[in-house]
């Protein structure tokens, strides 16, 4: 069985933990809980006819009080940057992660812009929705409240994960 370690990264409240549970346990709930440290979760997929077995580290939000902690990033075979969209700082600081994570790693990377069932604060124009394009493997309107999204984005970046181990890519 292939095993990757998937790492989910942005800053406080914007619902890492919620599509974590959503993909693993298929549920949502309106508590909110800080994640302090990394909360290890896992799920198996059938992907082209092989099992995969994504080992997900939902990482406690980055703030000002709390900042990346680049060593969590070691041997992930991918991470999706999560953001808010009904807080547009959360694009700025899930940015700001992106930059810091490919100080370290390569692998492929996931912008997901999430509550996506709640009303939008801020929008991408066609330029930034290209130049995110660029900068992401992948880009994804997610909610972990309704489920949109949320296994496919999951399904997408592994099926990325296994045409790059094909193709020798991954770190």
């Amino acid at each position: 069985m292939i095993q990757k370690k998937i790492c989910l990264l942005g800053a406080s409240s914007v619902g890492k933990t919620s599509l974590v549970k959503r993909f693993v346990e298929g549920i949502f709930s309106e508590k909110y809980l800080t994640t302090i440290g990394v909360k290890i979760d896992k799920k198996t997929l059938s992907i082209a006819n092989k099992e995969m077995n994504l080992l997900l580290w939902d990482m406690e939000g980055n703030d000002s009080y709390n900042v990346f902690q680049e060593r969590y990033l070691r041997g992930a075979a991918g991470y999706i940057i999560v953001v808010d969209q009904t807080r547009a700082s959360s694009l700025l600081e899930g940015i700001d992660i992106h930059t810091l994570a490919r100080q370290v790693t390569n692998c492929p990377a996931i912008l997901a812009i999430n509550k996506s069932d709640l009303l939008a604060t801020w929008h991408l124009d066609d330029s930034e929705h290209q130049a995110y394009q660029n900068i992401f493997d992948l880009e994804f309107l997610t909610s972990a409240k309704t489920g949109k999204n949320v296994e496919q984005m999951f399904s997408s970046l592994a099926e990325l994960l296994l045409k790059c181990e094909k193709n020798d890519i991954t770190t």
